[in-house]
């Protein structure tokens, strides 16, 4: 992430906008952006509900500006948090240009899709229907397909397949995009591919290895901090602090001898360091918060608020 203090003025014709990547939990929204940005800025995990905040990835094209809005999964909240989460995806629906409406095209088309297209229906905004997962689609995918043409005709939707994980389709997605956006300015400098800081980025970082490693042990009731981030001239030395709810979980997430805190910092380090490009010292704290999910002060202290729109 280059540091630009100006930014250019945009040639004549120029394209430029933002899209909401809206759907429910799980569908590949963030490994789609940042495929498409070219530089993993979003997590990813095999546990529903991975995004949390409002994530920005700009994709700065010959013919168009792109700036992704990666949304929490639409969802049924079952805590303070989820309420949270679902509203800001709600407003992000309702404060971008474009919306790309991606679905799990392995699977038949199910009632989670449904309430989103429902949801969507009531915008005036131009939506894409994305079939995200073609390379797990089953050799004879007729009535996968068929089942997502009939969710977009009522509504007009163009429907294209594509492969967030493999890159096929994507070429083709971009164009799509590009045609359903307005002239428009560079709304970032051309090689910024986030507008969120560092520090954001390297807390979701190891949050993300805290998912990836302990799965269904400790799912969605962690939250990480960096408390402190000192850039030495060959080592930049990150302090941050994994907060969750019961004391049972802190065993889990320090393991046997420390075993499970250690592969977390290892991998975590191991993904900020391609993040900074240099050399990282990471150290890692567990803290028990009771119930975090369920306060809105705790929200607010742990950086979960609604957003504006």
């Amino acid at each position: 992430m280059v540091e630009v203090t100006s930014i250019p003025v945009a040639p004549s014709g120029y394209k430029s906008g933002f899209i909401g990547l809206v759907g429910r939990s799980n569908v590949g929204k963030s490994t789609l952006m940042n495929a498409l940005v070219g530089q993993k800025i979003a997590i990813t995990s095999p546990v529903a509900q991975t995004t949390r905040n409002r994530l920005r990835g700009i994709l700065t094209a010959p013919e168009a500006q792109m700036i992704f809005v990666d949304t929490p999964g639409i969802h049924k909240p079952h805590h303070q948090l989820g309420e949270v989460l679902v509203k800001n995806a709600q407003i992000a629906i309702n404060s971008v240009d474009l919306l790309l409406f991606v679905v799990d095209g392995s699977v038949e088309v199910g009632s989670g899709d449904r309430y989103v297209a429902d949801l969507l229906s009531q915008t005036k905004l131009p939506v894409l229907l994305g079939l995200n997962k073609l390379d797990q689609q089953p050799p004879s995918p007729d009535s996968i397909d068929q089942g997502y043409a009939l969710l977009a005709e009522p509504y007009g939707w163009p429907l294209l397949k594509f492969s967030a994980l493999t890159g096929d389709g994507l070429n083709e997605l971009q164009k799509c995009l590009v045609e359903h956006l307005e002239p428009g300015p560079y709304y970032y400098p051309p090689d910024l591919v986030t507008d969120q800081p560092e520090r954001f980025i390297m807390g979701e970082l190891i949050r993300e290895q805290v998912l990836l490693l302990t799965r269904e042990e400790i799912p969605h009731s962690v939250a990480v901090t960096i408390d402190q981030v000192s850039e030495e001239p060959t080592i930049t030395r990150i302090f941050a602090t994994i907060y969750i709810e019961r004391p049972s979980q802190k065993g889990i997430l320090i393991g046997k001898g420390g075993s499970m805190l250690k592969a977390i910092g290892t991998a975590a380090r191991e993904q900020i360091q391609k993040l900074i490009d240099g050399k990282v010292y990471l150290e890692l704290f567990v803290k028990v918060r009771p119930k975090w999910r369920q306060s809105p002060t705790r929200l607010a202290e742990l950086g979960y608020r609604i957003e504006n729109s």
